[in-house]
């Protein structure tokens, strides 16, 4: 293959897909800023549960509103542009929601923020599988659910020290003691704007995605950037003449090509493999874990959490260090497996909790987290980045996040309702039963992609349907 590690100046394609990656650090802070606001939120405007559930929920309904419009940006204005769109609006939903003068427009401004963790969730890993080699594909994507973890982190971290800062402290800026201190709930949302600001700043320090580049028939300008991505000619036009060749004269990405037959199968895998892992337990666990930890019986369930937060993003790194060497079957084989041994345990303790310490669950629990950081998270946007054809990228991703994104603002809406009616033990019982799907499309219809090149993984979905596989 001529995607050799001497021809790859890896040094390059690493800082590009760190940059496209900061997309991903946003989406967590953002995602996870919220569990700290929300009773500062409820007191300062008088909200009810139904007003607290769309503070939460606003911003996931602007996250299926901003993947669903994705693919067709990214795939008319660029991956770069689309990114810049998504900083901005990450911009004005941290800036916003700090200086919010009610209710009212806190929503619109989470609802921006979320079009934004919409449109960076397909954009960023997209960006980051097109300019990636085969042989570095999977931990560079894997890169994005990386920042995604550490963003939960920092989020729980900005949090915590905001809280303490304004117990103890005291500004002669009038604005800046009504964010800081008498409504702190505003910092924890208004700091967001630093890191989105930087993030607007470093996109326009990397190129277009040359692959985009050549779908648009400007094979010139895919030239010169595949030229600082490898280190001779010879390896950038064999790449060239490889994604021109899937391409076959298509430049602009149509509803219709969906529908071809090796198309259309892979687009129905990415649906099916991206809301089946929502059902499996993962952003229940990760919205709802207090909860769950205090019904458990644990002393500190905010601990608990944290240590939940801890777990995904130091597995999150294991994960990226073995996923292109173990390869993304065997990565789910045996994490789901771990999934649902785990997920029966936890409700085995639920049925009988007298005969167990919570330290019990709390083991499991934890078992959890790491067996599906290590699998279904590290695998899914890496797959979903990899498995559409080079002129349809963007269109068939927008898809699948869609498909994504609804099953995790239903498992957001459902979780209380399963718990409360079918109780702890039979909510970790359908987790657990949701894994089996799961295994077997990915056992029988999803191809092992560690080491294939896009062009590669492509021929392979159009050849699978021309033989009927």
């Amino acid at each position: 293959m001529y995607h050799e590690l001497n021809d790859t100046k890896l040094g390059y394609v690493i800082f590009l897909s760190v940059v496209a990656a900061v997309g991903g650090l946003l989406f967590g802070y953002d995602t996870a800023v919220i569990s700290g606001t929300v009773d500062q939120v409820a007191t300062q405007f008088g909200l009810d549960t139904l007003q607290q559930g769309w503070y939460v929920g606003c911003a996931l309904i602007g996250s299926i509103m901003g993947v669903a419009c994705a693919g067709m940006m990214s795939d008319r204005l660029g991956r770069r542009p689309t990114m810049l769109i998504s900083a901005v609006l990450f911009t004005v939903s941290a800036a916003g929601c700090a200086f919010s003068g009610s209710f009212t427009w806190l929503v619109i401004y989470r609802f921006i923020g979320g079009v934004g963790i919409g449109i960076v969730s397909i954009v960023a890993p997209m960006y980051i599988s097109e300019i990636a080699v085969p042989r570095y594909r999977g931990r560079l994507v894997s890169l994005y659910q990386l920042a995604v973890t550490v963003g939960f982190l920092m989020a729980y971290a900005v949090n915590y020290l905001l809280l303490g800062v304004s117990h103890s402290a005291s500004f002669a800026v009038p604005w800046a003691q009504l964010v800081f201190v008498t409504e702190v709930w505003r910092g924890m949302l208004g700091m967001e704007t630093l890191p989105a600001l930087m993030f607007f700043v470093i996109i326009f320090l990397i190129p277009e995605s040359p692959r985009w580049l050549v779908v648009r028939g400007k094979d010139d300008k895919a030239a010169g950037i595949l030229g600082k991505i490898y280190t001779n000619s010879a390896a950038v036009s064999q790449q060239l003449q490889d994604t021109r060749s899937t391409v076959s004269g298509e430049v602009k990405s149509e509803w219709r090509e969906l529908l071809q037959p090796g198309i259309f199968r892979a687009v129905v895998i990415g649906v099916c493999i991206a809301i089946l892992g929502q059902f499996m337990g993962v952003n229940a666990v990760l919205y709802y874990g207090p909860s769950i930890f205090r019904d458990a019986g644990m002393d500190d369930p905010l601990f608990c959490q944290v240590l939940v937060g801890v777990v995904n993003t130091l597995t999150t790194v294991l994960a990226m260090s073995i996923i292109d060497k173990v390869g993304r079957h065997k990565l789910i084989y045996y994490g789901v497996s771990g999934m649902i041994v785990s997920l029966l345990l936890i409700a085995v303790y639920f049925l009988w909790p007298s005969a167990f310490p919570p330290a019990f669950m709390l083991t499991f629990f934890l078992l959890y987290v790491f067996c599906c950081a290590v699998s279904i998270s590290a695998v899914v946007w890496v797959l979903l980045s990899e498995m559409y054809p080079n002129r349809v990228r963007g269109l068939a991703m927008s898809v699948a996040g869609f498909a994504l994104w609804i099953g995790t603002y239903l498992i957001g809406q459902l979780t209380p309702w399963m718990l409360e009616h079918l109780s702890p033990a039979g909510t970790f019982l359908l987790f657990a039963v949701m894994c089996v799907p799961y295994m077997l499309i990915m056992w029988k219809l999803v191809p092992e992609t560690a080491g294939m090149s896009l062009e590669d993984i492509e021929r392979y979905w159009t050849k699978a349907s021309g033989s009927r596989r």
